[in-house]
């Protein structure tokens, strides 16, 4: 046993020297994922501000102007277009120059002021569905609370009236930073992992040491556990490093427990580090590998409910998300960040991830002792 741990100690050490040897490896490691995470902090988001917005005003009245106040100081729509017609309105649209039209009636004031039905029209650009669902709900929501300023002190003279107060648990500001920022923390871990297990080993059969190390007495266990344990502490290591910047930079909460959250990656990196020996084993060079592991990396951000629910998916490709690592991680890093939940909610997340890892670390060990004999 002793002999076997000082065979491993040497392979590590020998594995580090050849890691940080490596110029164009050290910003991988230690700056790719900083600024991927920053990058993608900021691209990868669900928020839509500074819709552009033009008001179309034929009632000219200080409701109208206050309603029109409300959508320019909200910071998501930036009002800032002023169109006489309704041809006007449609070139504005057709131009791609607005997003959201409002247009106000002829004695919209009076009906609102008399409690008659108020009606106005708001016109969206559909190309963009996305960006024109959340303005639809934007707006919506807008008018909504303006009509139950104007209607409280009726509703308190007459002691009636529905009081709704809608609140958002975890995420009370709905800011999508802190739903999408631990995805990317996730994703960082899985592709500097994944693209460093794979490559490596396939670097010493490219420049011929992998033949050296099969004439040592180093068993294939040992190797293999030399060879992956460096990338591990690599992905600890990154993990902790882009957390940090997450919130300290985007100021992401962390309410759960960090002890699990160590827990989580080990479990996660289990498989992770598991894709990446298998990779290395149907790759000749190290071209391949990577084009291999980004094809991987792909699907498994796809299926991961990263970008898109997984309940929204075709049920057989449902099934498919269940040999995805990324999927069970996801849902544990959220619940840790977001929600502060433990071990007690998240151990079906974690078993899951646990067997999907020991699996493949298996078939993958297997196949790679294969390859070496």
């Amino acid at each position: 046993m002793k002999a076997m741990m000082g065979r491993i100690r040497h392979m590590i050490r020998k594995e580090f020297i050849q890691i940080f040897r490596d110029r164009k490896m050290k910003p991988i490691i230690f700056v790719t994922p900083v600024i991927q995470l920053i990058v993608f902090g900021y691209a990868v988001t669900m928020d839509v501000t500074n819709i552009r917005t033009a008001v179309f005003d034929l009632d000219k009245t200080s409701v109208t102007r206050e309603i029109a106040r409300r959508f320019d100081a909200t910071g998501y729509f930036r009002v800032d277009h002023f169109p006489d017609s309704d041809d006007a309105v449609r070139g504005l649209l057709d131009k791609g120059a607005v997003t959201v039209a409002l247009r106000f009636d002829h004695g919209f004031t009076s009906d609102v002021e008399t409690g008659r039905p108020a009606s106005m029209q708001v016109l969206v650009d559909g190309s963009d569905s996305n960006t024109a669902l959340v303005a639809s709900g934007y707006v919506s929501g807008i008018l909504a609370q303006y009509g139950r300023d104007i209607s409280a002190k009726t509703a308190y003279r007459s002691g009636g009236g529905l009081d709704i107060r809608p609140r958002a648990w975890y995420n009370a500001d709905l800011k999508s930073k802190n739903y999408n920022v631990p995805g990317v923390i996730a994703i960082m871990v899985l592709v500097v992992c994944l693209l460093l297990t794979s490559m490596a080993i396939v670097r010493e059969r490219e420049i011929g040491t992998m033949e050296q190390l099969m004439v040592t007495p180093i068993r294939p266990v040992e190797l293999i556990l030399g060879k992956t344990i460096p990338f591990a502490l690599i992905g600890f290591f990154d993990m902790f490093l882009v957390t940090l910047v997450g919130v300290i930079w985007f100021d992401v909460p962390i309410r759960g427990s960090i002890p699990l959250l160590v827990l989580a990656t080990a479990v996660y990196l289990l498989s992770v580090l598991g894709f990446g020996l298998f990779i290395s084993t149907i790759s000749r060079t190290q071209q391949q590998a990577m084009m291999a592991t980004f094809l991987f990396f792909a699907p498994a951000v796809l299926l991961s409910g990263l970008m898109f629910p997984i309940e929204n998916m075709p049920e057989a490709v449902q099934y498919i998300t269940y040999l995805n690592p990324l999927r069970y991680f996801l849902v544990i890093i959220r619940g840790i960040f977001l929600k502060g939940t433990g071990m007690t909610v998240l151990w079906p997340q974690f078993l899951a991830l646990f067997v999907l890892g020991a699996v493949v670390v298996t078939t993958s060990s297997l196949r790679f002792k294969k390859r070496l004999g």
